[in-house]
């Protein structure tokens, strides 16, 4: 750990990286906001990803209120952004950690003085068994938390930090996981035997906890799925009894984690009835903060629909992320093409979809996209858009698209911009991917 995350200020971008325009000099990443641009008057190349800066704040407010009236805390995911400029958001918001999923993504966070990390994976391999440990020797200030689902990841972490003498044990939390999907222990006894083994490594290891991940649950309806999710939380909350009972937690609170971006109003109602008296219900939503156009979206209108918590609530969550780009081409009827494809755009839920148009030159503002504008096909650099044939949609007008699934765009940008409701450009964040 060298920087703050502050340092990113001083970070500059230039026309080798993409959003960026082309000719102008390097622009400190703190000094973006002060350039005058505006995306409407094409200042700025498309593609480009732009964050809306004011739903970003509503939205960080909203999930504020839903943890408080739960009792929750989050520590988001950070895979989603790779920002940490957006982590000081969120824990500037009262996130409780950072969730990493990788060795790599820790020493990104470390670098820029992120304390309290949760690896929401097993810690593997004698390099990254090796980088953490020395991180916890380094720094004592520094709180970790990984997963453990086997009695042989476990003999590996002791004996790395018996090897290197760490003066404290190496914080897990035992995975408890699903028949078919990934990692983690598929019925109670096997909990319970890794377990008792994470005890009997004490003082090189301590179980503090339990954790699961519910979101790779499908069910053949949206009710099943829910219905899914729930029995799998409950057998969360059995594994985290099962070692109350043996007395086989560490002294402190008990952490009792799952919730991703789909399920979280869940996990907060059925880990909380786990009946730990000590226990702290942490969830994981990484999406929340930027939310989407379709899949995330679908999935909070169910939220609000089968929680009472969420419908009681102020507000909700709206899509904060966008990506801009030119009708590059019309060359047949009903079809169009679009400067944007796969390098710039996820596609692993949904393709992305048209939300509004403006014709640069003009003073109206974006007008929405009426039904049947709809991305059918993405090349790496092109997304081809079946149209009505009344469409206004001509070549050199700029489009918005909404994007599914936060994670897969933001990995394909170096820096997006934030903008205000006019589109100025009035700030900028770098990715780490």
């Amino acid at each position: 750990m060298s920087d703050s995350i502050d340092a990113i200020d001083d970070m500059l971008l230039d026309g080798l990286v993409k959003g960026f325009p082309g000719g102008h000099a390097p622009v400190r990443v703190g000094d973006v906001g002060k350039q005058g641009w505006n995306l409407l008057r094409e200042d700025m190349p498309l593609p480009i990803a732009v964050l809306k800066r004011d739903t970003l704040d509503a939205n960080g407010r909203w999930m504020a209120r839903f943890l408080k009236a739960t009792g929750s805390v989050i520590a988001p995911h950070g895979k989603t952004t790779m920002s940490p400029q957006l982590f000081k958001r969120q824990l500037a918001d009262g996130a409780w950690a950072i969730t990493v999923a990788t060795v790599g993504q820790l020493q990104v966070c470390r670098h820029f003085g992120i304390r309290r990390l949760l690896l929401a994976n097993q810690l593997v391999g004698k390099q990254a068994i090796r980088e953490v440990v020395r991180e916890l020797l380094r720094d004592p200030t520094f709180e970790f938390y990984a997963l453990a689902d086997s009695i042989e990841g476990i003999a590996m972490l002791a004996a790395e930090a018996k090897r290197q003498g760490l003066g404290r044990p190496i914080n897990l939390l035992l995975e408890g996981g699903i028949e078919g999907a990934r990692a983690g222990c598929r019925n109670r006894e096997q909990a319970l035997a890794v377990a008792r083994a994470i005890k009997a490594a004490s003082p090189h290891l301590a179980l503090v906890g339990v954790e699961g991940f519910e979101g790779l649950i499908h069910g053949a309806t949206e009710a099943d799925s829910e219905a899914q999710v729930t029995i799998f939380l409950d057998f969360l909350a059995a594994i985290a009894a099962d070692c109350r009972r043996e007395d086989l937690f560490a002294p402190g609170r008990v952490i009792l984690s799952a919730g991703g971006s789909a399920y979280y109003d869940l996990a907060a109602e059925r880990l909380a009835a786990a009946g730990i008296s000590d226990a702290i219900v942490v969830l994981r939503s990484g999406c929340y903060l930027t939310q989407d156009s379709t899949a995330y979206r679908k999935a909070f209108a169910r939220l609000r629909a089968r929680s009472a918590v969420v419908a009681g609530l102020e507000g909700g969550l709206e899509p904060a992320l966008e990506l801009w780009t030119y009708v590059q081409s019309r060359p047949e009827p009903g079809r169009l093409i679009l400067t944007a494809g796969k390098r710039d755009v996820s596609y692993d839920l949904d393709l992305p979809v048209p939300l509004a148009w403006y014709r640069p030159g003009t003073d109206q503002a974006p007008s929405p996209l009426a039904p049947g504008h709809e991305v059918v096909q993405l090349n790496d650099q092109h997304a081809h858009v079946k149209v009505p044939q009344e469409s206004p949609l001509r070549p050199g007008d700029m489009v918005s698209l909404g994007i599914s699934h936060p994670c897969t765009t933001f990995d394909k940008w170096q820096a997006l911009f934030l903008v205000d409701d006019a589109y100025d450009i009035v700030g900028a964040i770098r990715t780490f991917f």
